[in-house]
């Protein structure tokens, strides 16, 4: 079970880091391109903002891993261990049924455009491609909030590494 924690965890970080390095590198081309060379490429800003976008929505995932989602706890901090697990459980509980609705609907965007054989303008990429990420993320989204309930289910105690040190 470890060993697949550490390939999901692997191909994760691999994965987001791949498809937002890649738009970085494809807005620095156009850069390049367009004020040095004179040469502007239009497909550039296209398959960048769509390589962003998937690297952001595969990063959902790994910020949950590393407890790195913007959360307010002023209050959270101030409670009782027993109120702060039921707190835990609770949230945790919305964000599953958020991500199953999320998923859901993000199957039937998909399906639309796939059906519609929409394409996009400059490079004409299947929208129903770009529109992919959403149930992606939303799995692999809702599969890490299984896990972190069945961490707190059995009462593990969640350390996260930060991932910038």
């Amino acid at each position: 079970m470890q060993i697949a924690k550490k390939v999901w965890a692997f191909i994760e970080e691999i994965s987001a880091g791949t498809f937002f390095s890649a738009g970085i590198v494809l807005i620095f081309y156009g850069v390049v391109m367009r004020y040095i060379f004179n040469s502007p490429q239009a497909w550039v800003e296209e398959v960048a903002r769509y390589s962003l976008i998937w690297g952001v929505f595969l990063g959902f995932g790994l910020a949950l891993r590393h407890n790195q989602h913007i959360q307010v706890d002023i209050l959270y901090d101030k409670l009782k261990p027993g109120m702060k697990r039921i707190l835990d459980i609770l949230a945790t509980g919305i964000s599953i049924l958020f991500c199953v609705i999320y998923t859901y609907y993000g199957v039937i965007l998909v399906e639309s455009r796939f059906h519609s054989g929409m394409v996009s303008l400059d490079v004409g990429i299947p929208m129903w491609i770009v529109y992919l990420i959403l149930p992606i993320s939303g799995i692999l989204f809702l599969l890490r909030f299984i896990e972190r309930l069945v961490n707190i289910l059995a009462g593990k105690d969640e350390n996260y590494a930060n991932p910038l040190n």
